[in-house]
């Protein structure tokens, strides 16, 4: 105890005098040392954990705001989710749009258990396919689609299920606020925004699909595509074809109103149709509705069919046009021709010579083909040919259908086609020629794309005389004060036009109890300014109980003038104005 008291005692006075010995150095050395390495160490520390936790951010924020990436057998491409420019009609209305959307997709890498997935997700998804659904779960790939296109609600109820490994890619779905109003003029998509058919198709064809497949449209604001057609005389149309085919019991019926002017296509309908928004559906057992798919089929302008009687509009007007006849030339119809074994007669045939309106008024055929023959078969063919009737018709509309003929024009031949049996052509393209007929002998090929006045008159051709036109608008309003076409007839709108009653062709052999009716008018007929086709297919009854033309295709033209004339700026005239002139100077 003493002993430590001194040493105490010692290292006291030490301290007093300021005074160390040399073990008291080195040990003090030694602290300073320490606490400098332990500064260093920590601040080490420090800097590791703060980069990575930086380097951790900076890739959880990089998942955040990436796109999946192609690990799987799809490629996530930048065209996955292009955007189409929107469709409108001629008024600015849209007729197809692109709306947001979100597609369902799996890992199958990450999915623990895949019955459990298939039956959660069956209980949001309807006509979920549970056996294709577990093969791509269970499959060995990085990625595999298993819905496209969810609603909000359908995305919403899966991300509540919880489910590991599935996720979802933001994509573009085509809308059509029209639904199946115009369905076969713009056409539809498919399920990654490709056009198949229609307009949708064309806009495609115009280099947009290049433009997608090389990732220039991901967010490119493209301009919108103006249609010719008016979407509210568009609903009309298609209205009056739809009820007309429930109420005369036909196979399909359709329309086209077409600006004698342009050549624009203000409406086209044919129906059956289809809604674009669901081009394909299934029946509840699973397999695809072919039914419904029927509707895909466009008879106005992707189909040809034997016109009847409205080609002895343009068999007259041949005639004119050549000088072999004039509106006070007479022609024998007093009796049938027999010819090749073919007796050529007329339906409630007059039975005497009949003046060149009375022809048309009465439809003879014996008086139509007495016209051919005055022209001969090579003229026939030539005329026919210069209005467009007999090759494929030149329009935006993917796939038209291409007019037949005889291989080898025979005097039968060209005796038949004078009224409309032996050669085969569109509607739109019947109603062309029928323009051309009319609005002073310029043959305009149909746009569907909007066209002015002074653009048409650059891509127009002359094809008959005017006289020969002025003539035809005689004839036409003579037919629909006189003739078939009074069943067309509006008051204050002066229409003129002619019926078409053709036995139907079926496995290639005329059917005399099935027919295929048309009829293609003019208004106003003083100063035309649209033309209107409508057919009826193998009609079962009509207007007073008749299947011709003229009880059912000319009552259709009849309510679509009387409904859209005034959308289309034509105004009625009544009184003395209002009356049709019969008057042709020589």
């Amino acid at each position: 105890m003493i002993a430590f008291i001194v040493r105490l005692k010692s290292r006291a006075h030490f301290i007093v005098e300021g005074k160390a010995s040399p073990n008291s150095k080195a040990f003090a050395g030694n602290a300073d040392r320490r606490k400098r390495d332990a500064k260093q160490r920590l601040a080490f520390l420090i800097a590791g954990f703060a980069v990575m936790y930086i380097a951790v951010a900076a890739r959880l924020v990089q998942y955040g705001i990436a796109e999946p990436v192609a690990t799987g057998s799809f490629n996530f491409s930048a065209n996955a989710v292009a955007s189409r420019p929107d469709v409108l009609d001629r008024n600015g209305e849209v007729l197809a749009t692109d709306i947001n959307t979100v597609s369902l997709y799996a890992e199958p890498r990450r999915i623990v258990d895949a019955d459990e997935v298939v039956e959660k997700l069956a209980t949001v998804l309807p006509n979920l396919d549970w056996g294709d659904t577990h093969k791509k779960l269970r499959s060995a790939s990085a990625f595999q689609w298993l819905r496209r296109q969810l609603t909000p609600r359908q995305q919403s109820d899966i991300l509540a299920l919880g489910i590991p490994g599935i996720g979802f890619r933001p994509e573009k779905r085509r809308f059509y606020p029209g639904g199946a109003t115009a369905s076969h003029i713009v056409g539809h998509v498919n399920i990654d925004n490709l056009g198949l058919a229609g307009m949708e198709r064309y806009i495609d064809q115009q280099g947009y699909a290049d433009l997608r497949a090389v990732g220039m449209t991901s967010d490119t604001r493209l301009e919108p595509v103006r249609l010719s057609i008016d979407v509210r005389v568009q609903h009309i149309v298609r209205e009056v074809a739809a009820s007309a085919m429930k109420d005369y019991q036909a196979e399909a019926a359709g329309a086209v109103i077409l600006d004698v002017e342009t050549g624009e296509v203000i409406a086209m309908a044919s129906v059956p149709d289809y809604d674009p928004n669901q081009p394909s559906r299934l029946l509840a057992d699973g397999t695809v509705d072919k039914e419904y798919e029927k509707g895909w089929f466009n008879r106005i302008s992707n189909a040809t069919f034997e016109m009847g009687s409205t080609f002895k509009s343009f068999t007259l007007a041949m005639g004119l046009d050549a000088e072999k006849i004039t509106l006070n030339s007479v022609v024998d119809a007093s009796r049938p021709i027999r010819m090749d074994g073919f007796t050529i007669k007329d339906f409630k045939g007059k039975n005497r010579p009949l003046s060149i309106p009375e022809v048309f008024q009465y439809s003879s055929n014996i008086g139509t083909a007495a016209v051919a023959d005055m022209v001969g078969i090579e003229g026939h063919q030539e005329f026919l040919t210069r209005l467009g009737l007999l090759s494929k018709m030149e329009t935006e509309m993917p796939g038209v259908a291409t007019p037949t003929q005889p291989r080898t024009w025979k005097k039968i031949n060209s005796v038949t086609i004078s009224f409309g049996h032996g050669v085969a052509t569109t509607p739109l393209q019947t109603a062309v020629a029928a323009a051309a007929l009319i609005n002073g002998g310029n043959l305009i090929n149909p746009t569907f794309l909007t066209r002015s006045i002074d653009d048409a008159e650059r891509v127009s051709r002359a094809v008959i005389k005017e006289k020969t036109s002025a003539d035809m608008r005689y004839l036409y309003t003579w037919n629909g004060l006189k003739g078939s076409g009074r069943a067309a007839q509006v008051e204050g709108f002066n229409v003129g036009g002619k019926t078409g009653t053709a036995d139907k062709v079926i496995n290639g052999r005329y059917a005399s109890d099935i027919n295929f009716n048309a009829f293609v008018a003019g208004f106003p007929m003083d100063k035309p300014k649209y033309v209107v086709l409508t057919i009826i297919d193998a009609p079962k009854t009509g207007v007073h109980g008749g299947r011709t033309a003229a009880s059912t295709a000319a009552p259709m033209t009849k309510e679509i003038i009387a409904r859209t004339a005034a959308l289309l700026g034509v105004k009625p005239r009544f009184g003395a104005e209002g009356k049709p002139e019969l008057l042709v100077n020589y």
